[in-house]
């Protein structure tokens, strides 16, 4: 248990360093633009980028896996977006923002970090993999769906170049399509610029978290939503259970593979979900509030997750020999 504290303790420390910061210096949220921008269109991206192209490329081909793991995700949001569609009686727009909430994980900010801490580099592949597949289908999801709802009135050839342009254009995509083909034709840069995407790729987890505990301490809770209680338990707990079962029923993958996926399923809601529904303008203030429940929550439920993989209490295939 000792180990499990020591894992836990930096990385949410880091959340709760930036939630002490700007509790005290009280500064408007708009400040922590640069930082923003520094995370994602420079550090992150030098991370996946040295993740992917030190990997061979065989085994960024794992269709099974990326079925799997974005498999689990999509079944999370249709189950919360269902559920949402018929208590509301048929208010899409509303329903697509609690099945994002249900499903869309931190994986961007709060994944590397972790599964890289707690697994060593052999989790590099698998969380480039999952990171940019289930990215994917979030960015087609959320204007399809939005579109369908009458909320915004495009042709289906606007809508369709909209999500084309937001999956192509994103920054970690970008880099994790660049990482894959410098894997292919095994190019590695010079030495001084990969140097400096050492130190870009190292400062991509203490800066995401220190700016995740900023975001959750200049948003408060007002309040507490009904809906927060079975979000928190797709999200937390029926997730990361639901990825383990599938991963194990499809392949033998190696057990890195098995824990990131699971990890990463594990994870709270993501900030992204809070800047879709501002973009929509629906759902804005549980955005944020599910946000806020679901990583608090996380401090007990991932710590637990990372105590059964490191006591062995969870083995990586549920079904050997199958």
């Amino acid at each position: 248990m000792y180990d499990v504290i020591g894992l836990v303790i930096p990385f949410f420390g880091l959340i709760f360093v930036g939630f002490i910061a700007a509790r005290i210096t009280r500064r408007p949220l708009d400040d922590l633009g640069w930082m923003n921008t520094f995370i994602l269109y420079v550090a992150l991206p030098a991370l996946f980028f040295q993740l992917l192209s030190n990997t061979p490329i065989e085994q960024l081909t794992a269709w099974g896996y990326i079925f799997g793991s974005v498999f689990s995700t999509f079944v999370i949001f249709s189950l919360m977006f269902v559920a949402s569609a018929v208590l509301s009686r048929g208010d899409v727009a509303q329903s697509t923002m609690k099945g994002l909430a249900a499903a869309y994980g931190n994986i961007g900010y709060m994944g590397p970090g972790i599964a890289l801490l707690a697994l060593g580099e052999e989790a590099a592949v698998p969380v480039a993999l999952i990171f940019c597949f289930e990215n994917i289908m979030h960015f087609a999801i959320a204007p399809t769906m939005m579109a369908l709802s009458g909320g915004k009135h495009a042709s289906p050839a606007a809508l369709a170049l909209g999500v084309v342009k937001k999956i192509v254009l994103h920054p970690f995509i970008i880099a994790t399509a660049i990482g894959v083909a410098a894997a292919a034709l095994e190019f590695r840069p010079p030495m001084p610029v990969e140097r400096l995407l050492d130190y870009l790729a190292r400062a991509a987890a203490p800066c995401a978290l220190f700016a995740m505990g900023v975001t959750l301490a200049l948003r408060p809770l007002r309040g507490m939503p009904a809906e927060m209680a079975p979000i928190a338990m797709l999200k937390l707990v029926v997730h990361p259970a639901l990825c383990y079962v599938v991963l194990s029923w499809i392949g033998d993958y190696p057990p890195s593979w098995v824990y990131a996926a699971v990890l990463l399923a594990s994870l709270p809601t993501a900030t992204n979900v809070f800047v879709i529904a501002q973009q929509y303008g629906v759902w804005v203030e549980r955005a944020s509030a599910s946000v806020l429940v679901t990583t608090c929550l996380s401090v007990l439920t991932v710590t637990a997750l990372l105590y059964l993989i490191t006591s062995g209490l969870l083995p990586p295939d549920l079904f050997p020999g199958r």
